[in-house]
């Protein structure tokens, strides 16, 4: 195929000789021409002419047009074999390619059905001519991190990696970051996330996502070099100080934002920083240190001087960050209220704070304190934490160890559930605390999501109830893994429950249960989940293998398992 590409006309380059390849790039081509077209007839407009915007109702009916579309091209697609799917899609006359591959046209469920039998490659050809190949990077990263939270032996690791990950977050869909983030978390988060604290501040302070999210990278001192002669407070083509990072460093990462500084603090610290950019961020440059950017002479900052010493200035600074009482507490609070409550025991705290202190800042040492203390195994605090999304999706699939064979489906469920991996917008990352996540809305969702997943309709993933019924009987063969709380029911024997049940039913929640939750759950879980199942019953074919599907589903979307 010799047709040209990019530069048509000039004729500077041609299609690729693989087929597939090339039809990716004929979708590429026909997009930008259709835009070029586009920008020629509104420059073409005569002067006070407007070009004409989509209405909300007409972009409402390209919308459902499109997805007709798309719908219509999809089922000769899917009816084909595997292997012949992607040059069938290739075949299509390039409008409908356009259509069909669209971010959005296809519903998810069709759309998932499709690319989970994919290769890798063509996969991307996918995304690609969905004018979304930048975001094949990251959808990766994403399914990569719900595959090993799931499925990794090391959870207290991946616990830490995510909590450091939302306390130093960036935003992925921030122009350079979404090629930068994965190296974040794999170089500065994760190899870190049980060390010492001063180290995993360095490391993020150092890396070109976090330079990029909150713009240091961008920040020249007033009377720098760089600035060319700006007079202080102004900026000269739009450059100048950048106080983002200068005020989150203090308020988010370290002391908290009562830790005792103040607006001049944060100004001196942007000044400090000045200097830690990236070598052209937009190539994928590492961090270096610009002293043509880099604020001069002393700075007044919490009380010191600061002496001019360049890139020194800013390292002195987060080591004495690092070491602060204020940092203590406000780190050991964050730790505690993400494994023990969303109000920590102020005792506890302290006690974590003197540790953080005494080991300079060891996160072992730390947890370790949290995890050997009483009020951490007090009944109080027992089940007292409520599931984030991302939590509640790890639990189910490692609860009822279920292979996460199509992970991409999960990373859609959490864009659905309002947690969408790596795009937080804001640098205080998600919340943790209960009233962030329930809600009615909340549990139908999760509950949508048990009932899909059970029955075989989350993107082909398989789900075997049998099996989860077994971990029951298991369960109960044992002693319990740790003990209920003063007052709550206790998990019934094999013989207790032959005494006590009647039906094959009570049996059978009991076993789910068990192994789901590890305690009976309440009289009003219990009796909604006797109504479905026997609704159900009634409803359909007398299926016991259905029976036991709504069972785990319910226990799954159920208050109690919502709590950890």
């Amino acid at each position: 195929m010799a047709t040209p590409f990019a530069g048509c006309s000039e004729g500077k380059q041609t299609y690729p000789q693989d087929s597939t390849l090339a039809g990716m790039y004929q979708v590429l081509v026909a997009r930008q021409q259709k835009q070029d077209a586009k920008n020629k007839a509104d420059q073409a407009l005569p002067p006070g002419r407007v070009p004409h915007e989509m209405t909300d109702a007409e972009k409402q009916a390209q919308k459902k047009q499109d997805r007709d579309a798309a719908i219509r091209l999809f089922y000769p697609i899917i009816e084909r074999p595997k292997n012949q799917r992607m040059l069938a899609i290739m075949q299509m006359p390039i409008e409908d390619r356009i259509v069909f591959t669209a971010n959005g046209s296809l519903p998810d469920d069709l759309k998932n059905q499709l690319i989970n039998d994919f290769t890798p490659r063509e996969k991307e050809l996918w995304y690609e001519m969905g004018n979304s190949g930048s975001g094949v990077a990251a959808s990766e990263l994403m399914q990569a991190k719900l595959v090993r939270s799931i499925l990794s032996e090391r959870q207290l690791q991946e616990v830490m990696t995510d909590f450091w990950f939302n306390h130093f977050n960036v935003f992925i869909n921030k122009d350079a970051d979404q090629y930068y983030t994965a190296n974040y978390e794999a170089a500065a988060i994760r190899p870190h996330a049980l060390g010492k604290f001063r180290d995993l501040l360095m490391a993020t302070a150092h890396h070109p996502a976090m330079l990029y999210y909150l713009d240091n990278w961008s920040s020249i001192g007033p009377d720098s070099p760089a600035a060319g002669g700006t007079k202080p407070g102004q900026k000269k083509n739009g450059k100048g100080l950048n106080e983002n990072y200068g005020r989150e460093v203090m308020e988010l990462h370290t002391v908290g934002v009562n830790g005792g500084y103040s607006q001049a603090d944060v100004t001196n610290l942007s000044k400090i920083l000045t200097g830690w950019t990236i070598d052209n961020p937009q190539a994928g440059g590492e961090f270096v240190f610009d002293p043509k950017r880099h604020e001069p002479g002393t700075k007044q900052w919490f009380g010191h001087t600061v002496p001019e010493q360049g890139y020194e200035e800013g390292q002195h600074a987060l080591e004495y960050l690092a070491s602060r009482p204020q940092t203590a507490h406000f780190i050991s609070y964050k730790i505690a209220q993400r494994f023990v409550a969303d109000d920590p025991p102020p005792a506890l705290v302290d006690r974590m704070a003197e540790t953080f202190i005494s080991s300079d800042g060891d996160i072992k040492e730390v947890l370790r304190a949290m995890f050997h203390s009483p009020e951490f195994w007090s009944t109080k605090t027992y089940r007292n934490k409520v599931k984030t999304p991302t939590e509640f999706i790890t639990s189910v699939f490692r609860a009822t160890a279920t292979d996460p064979s199509n992970p991409q489906a999960l990373v859609g469920t959490l864009q659905r559930m309002g947690m969408p991996l790596y795009q937080m917008l804001m640098p205080n990352g998600y919340g943790i605390t209960a009233d962030h996540w329930m809600n009615s809305s909340a549990l139908v969702d999760r509950l949508n999501f048990s009932l899909a997943l059970t029955n075989g309709k989350l993107g082909g993933i398989k789900f075997d109830s049998q099996h989860v019924l077994a971990l029951g009987l298991l369960s109960h063969a044992g002693p319990a893994s740790q003990p209920a709380p003063a007052g709550a029911a206790q998990p019934l024997t094999i013989a207790q429950t032959t005494v006590l049940t009647h039906t094959g039913l009570d049996e059978a929640m009991n076993l789910v249960e068990g192994a789901l939750v590890g305690d009976i759950v309440s009289a009003k879980t219990n009796n909604v989940i006797r109504e479905q199942v026997t609704a159900q019953r009634a409803s359909q074919s007398n299926d016991p293998a259905a029976q036991l599907n709504a069972i785990t589903a319910l226990v799954l979307g159920s208050p109690e398992f919502q709590m950890r």
